[in-house]
């Protein structure tokens, strides 16, 4: 999806377009920071 949002943007200057790919960015980065903190704690143990 980021891939085709950055070719819109690139073949139509739209700020528009460029703005949603950034928010796709972004929400595929807090995913990640996520799930990266649910596998720490998983990861340590609470006893």
């Amino acid at each position: 999806m980021l891939d085709f949002s950055w070719k819109v943007f690139s073949m139509t200057g739209s700020v528009d377009t460029y703005l949603i790919m950034k928010e796709i960015e972004r929400d595929t980065v807090d995913a990640g920071e996520e799930l990266r903190e649910k596998l720490d704690e998983v990861d340590t143990p609470t006893s």
